[in-house]
């Protein structure tokens, strides 16, 4: 019997999911990360193969990646996606379940304007 670690699983849900759903100009992907330490939110036109809007604890002087600080990368990546003429994403999990820092992300990313 073969032993599956949750990184390869994580790694084979991510390709399934990135077979489904695309970026486009009208409608740009949000892309989540997490690592131990940080949350990553990315604005993504896969036509081209360019990020519009950026955002990360790093970026916002945070230290945590825990439901919290997800909020506020969420509500910043919104306000930055809103400013560069972008109001509708395709949400993309990376991966991750959608539970906990994944889910407080989208809800904040929601409620300051974007549509997903």
């Amino acid at each position: 019997m073969s032993t599956i670690n949750r990184k390869a699983v994580r790694s084979r849900v991510r390709t399934r999911i990135r077979k489904k759903i695309s970026g486009t100009p009208g409608r740009p992907r949000l892309a989540v990360f997490f690592s131990n330490q940080h949350v990553y939110a990315q604005v993504i036109d896969d036509t081209k193969g360019h990020t519009l809007a950026a955002s990360c604890t790093k970026k916002l002087g945070l230290s945590r990646a825990n439901v919290e600080t997800a909020a506020k990368v969420g509500e910043d990546i919104a306000k930055k996606a809103l400013a560069a003429g972008i109001s509708e994403v395709v949400f993309d999990r990376g991966g991750f379940l959608y539970h906990g820092k994944v889910k407080s992300l989208a809800d904040a990313a929601r409620e300051a304007g974007l549509k997903f």
